[in-house]
């Protein structure tokens, strides 16, 4: 079944939902034709998604690179917002992504969220940055500085900073983003520290808790820390089929060599379901009632533009029909 959406009720606009575009998955198959995916991406502009996503990591898991990809996709798309979910940010100096950011933010009319994270505790993740020459070890706190640092710079005026991690005089960039107060910036990650970094400086937060209840507890901690509005969003996997043990073998089949690790590993930590389309919203449902505004949607298939027209065709009609305002407010 194919569908075309151009525009939804606004009724329903208080939940959004994006798609995350299977560049990693592209590239496990040798399968490098980018073009693909912006087609991707206009597509689900087409079918009424919300926004468009492109995952990070050089190394690890090497992929197209994220901010240059969603480049080609700002020319190919009108409407959808397009987000990093997530860059490393500590991988890059932040004068060089506020530079890079900014500049896609104009290409995009202003449509940019940078997701950023810190980088995942692995000995892999480890292996990234001692290529790169980057600090795993001080990771969140030069995260923290790279957010201040870039949002200084976005003003568009000379700045001079002097922190733990960067230090620099006099530099100014341009062109400035679309936005006088550039993009969102939304960060990844969970547990103390990270919540508390999310109510300090971020706009919005985009992790992957696998139970609704600790999702819930993040957005309770955020809403009662935070100084500034944050959107609440949530990074989900689905793997789509109406027999539970085929949806089951086709997450497995993709969660495993995506990370290189078992799939119940990898589901202890991360938000992932298996099921048909209508199971997989009221899932997605319980993620809503905690407090979840924007769904970031990965799906585990062999075939993503069948995936995205299951997906437009079986979880956003009954996506559409929920009413965030009848939980939580908006932002928390």
């Amino acid at each position: 079944m194919v569908i075309v959406v151009k525009e939804r009720n606004e009724a329903m606009a208080e939940l959004e939902i994006g798609y995350l575009l299977p560049s990693r998955d592209r590239a496990l198959t040798g399968d490098h034709r980018l073009d693909r995916l912006v087609a991707q991406a206009r597509r689900a502009e087409e079918l009424g998604l919300d926004s468009v996503w492109v995952g990070d990591s050089p190394i690890t898991r090497p992929r197209a690179d994220p901010i240059a990809l969603l480049a080609a996709v700002a020319q190919a798309t009108d409407r959808v917002t397009l987000g990093t979910a997530v860059l490393v940010a500590p991988l890059r100096h932040p004068i060089l992504l506020a530079h890079q950011l900014a500049t896609l933010d104009r290409l995009a009319d202003g449509r940019l969220v940078a997701g950023l994270g810190a980088g995942f505790p692995t000995a892999a993740t480890e292996a990234q940055f001692v290529a790169i020459g980057a600090d795993f070890g001080h990771r969140g706190g030069y995260l923290e500085e790279s957010v201040e640092v870039m949002r200084r710079l976005w003003s568009g005026e000379p700045v001079s900073y002097r922190g733990r991690h960067v230090a620099f005089d006099d530099v100014r960039i341009a062109p400035t983003p679309s936005n006088p107060a550039g993009p969102q910036i939304w960060l990844a990650g969970d547990g103390r520290t990270a919540l508390a970094r999310v109510a300090r400086v971020a706009d919005g937060w985009l992790p992957y808790p696998p139970q609704v209840t600790g999702y819930a507890a993040g957005v309770q901690t955020i809403r009662e820390a935070a100084t500034r509005p944050v959107t609440a969003a949530l990074y989900a996997t689905l793997g789509l089929d109406e027999d539970p043990a085929r949806a089951r073998r086709r997450l497995r089949a993709s969660i495993e060599p995506y990370y290189d690790a078992p799939l119940e590993r990898v589901a202890a930590i991360q938000a992932m379901f298996a099921g048909s389309a209508a199971e997989a919203a009221g899932w997605l449902g319980g993620y809503v009632a905690a407090g979840a505004r924007h769904l970031v949607i990965r799906l585990a298939t062999d075939d993503h533009e069948a995936g995205l027209e299951q997906l437009a065709a079986g979880v956003l009609p009954v996506l559409r029909g929920i009413r965030p305002e009848t939980h939580h407010e908006e932002d928390l």
